[in-house]
């Protein structure tokens, strides 16, 4: 037993590696295009004083603060927890990054860091997470959200897309 167990091959924690400066570059271009749209949003444009304005027939602009995840979900004043745990995932993240050797990978990985840390921003800022975008259609409603949050939800696509099977090179 102890023969099988040494021949193991032993993970070696990484903090960078190849694919690691595409997913700092792109973490940091997501949080700085958040951070600027929010900031414009609500010092230039002042969503809160002008409140929900019609873009198109499913797309209004409206300024809801959300204290909660996603959709609102947990919604609580102590929003250092989920500071403590956004910063956590993002450091797993970014080991798990650190590891790759496929790009759409890093790529995606450095989506959902920047997005995460432009809400984690957020929290400790405003003690909540400004979201501006509200789809909807007749009286079908999505959540309101934000760029941060986009950055994330395409990176969360395109890890499934990495993670469908393939055969010959050619995804099924």
């Amino acid at each position: 037993m102890a023969k099988a167990l040494r021949k193991i091959p032993r993970m070696k924690l990484r903090i960078w590696g190849p694919l690691a400066p595409l997913g700092l570059i792109l973490a940091i271009m997501v949080f700085a295009v958040d951070q600027a749209h929010k900031w414009w949003m609500l010092q230039v444009f002042d969503i809160d004083e002008r409140g929900a304005v019609k873009i198109t027939a499913f797309l209004d602009l409206m300024l809801v603060w959300n204290k909660g995840v996603s959709y609102g979900l947990l919604n609580t004043q102590m929003q250092w927890i989920f500071i403590v745990l956004n910063l956590a995932i993002c450091a797993i993240l970014w080991v798990w990054m650190s590891g790759l050797n496929r790009p759409i990978s890093a790529a995606a990985i450095g989506l959902v860091i920047g997005g995460a840390l432009g809400n984690i921003l957020d929290r400790l800022l405003y003690g909540a997470v400004a979201d501006f975008f509200h789809l909807h259609w007749g009286s079908w409603s999505w959540y309101v959200f934000n760029l941060a949050d986009l950055a994330i939800v395409a990176g969360v696509a395109l890890l499934l897309y990495e993670s469908l099977p393939r055969r010959s090179g050619v995804r099924q």
